[in-house]
This record gives C-alpha cells, sequence and structure tokens, in this order.
C-alpha cells in the first residue's frame, strides 16, 4: 500500500466519516483529546520540575510512579484521540508544518519516557536514591518536547 493509499483509506475510515458528519461527536473526540493532554502536561510537568529540583522536596519515589503513570495514560488516550480527529482531514493535516512537527515532538518524547523508564537512573531515584545528571537532563529534554508538542499542536490550527 502506497503512502497516497494509506490516506485515503484513513480518510475513509468508519471513524473519520462519522466524525465529519457529527458535529456532536466530533466535539466529544476533540474535547477528550484536550482533556487527555491536560492529563499527560498536567502530570509530567510536576514530575520533571521535581526531577530537576526546581518545585518541592516530595520524594520521587512516592510522586513519581503516579505521575509518570498518569502521563502514559494521557498519552495513550490523546494517541487514540488525535488519530480519530487526523482520520477526518489527514491529507490537510499532512500538509499542515505544525502537525507535523507535533508528530516529530511526540515521537521524541515519547522515546525519551522510554529511555528514562528503561534507565537505572530512574530505578534509583524511584526507591529513594539520588536523582542523577543524566535523569535531570532526560527532565529538561521532556520538559521542553511535551511544551513544544503543546504549543505546535495549537499552531496547527493557524496554519
Amino acid at each position: 500500500m502506497s503512502g497516497a493509499e494509506l490516506v485515503e483509506w484513513i480518510a475513509g475510515w468508519p471513524v473519520g466519516a462519522a466524525l465529519r458528519r457529527s458535529a456532536i461527536l466530533y466535539l466529544v473526540v476533540n474535547a477528550a483529546h484536550i482533556l487527555a493532554i491536560g492529563l499527560l502536561i498536567g502530570a509530567i510537568v510536576p514530575l520533571d520540575l521535581r526531577l530537576l529540583g526546581l518545585v518541592g522536596h516530595a520524594p520521587v519515589a512516592v510522586l513519581g510512579p503516579f505521575l509518570a503513570q498518569a502521563a502514559a495514560i494521557g498519552l495513550a488516550i490523546a494517541i487514540v484521540t488525535g488519530f480519530c480527529l487526523f482520520s477526518v482531514r489527514p491529507s490537510a493535516y499532512l500538509a499542515n508544518p505544525a502537525f507535523l512537527t507535533k508528530l516529530a515532538l511526540l515521537a521524541i518524547g515519547t522515546l525519551n519516557a522510554l529511555s528514562v523508564r528503561a534507565g537505572t537512573a530512574w530505578s534509583v531515584a524511584r526507591a529513594g536514591g539520588a536523582v542523577a545528571l543524566r535523569l535531570r537532563a532526560q527532565a529538561l529534554a521532556s520538559l521542553v518536547t511535551w511544551l513544544g508538542a503543546l504549543l505546535a499542536g495549537r499552531w496547527i490550527g493557524f496554519l
């Protein structure tokens, strides 16, 4: 299947067709997408700021697992609802530089999160140990990447 055929298939996907026909369904999926983004950003920003040592002194062992799981749930819901919204006008989105920037930042942020989870520095911090310099650098990258993805997502409607 070529790229053009895939885009055509996505545009013909029944969910995309239903969203194009129903303003209420589109509204609900869009609201779910915004809620998911709020959950993701609302969890990852405080975690990143804590790992950077910029806010509070609550133990990473207490905050970390909960906030990381909340962010992962938010990301999963955002991906599902985002794909549904994308299916409404895939060709238009693929021609939008802000959308492509958002996708790149989502990929970078997800890979960074997987790298954090796989690393020993995260395990040490979750066990109550010190936050390693590497983990702080990953937290800074996370903060910049996810906030960048949020801005790119808002930018989509202006192009």
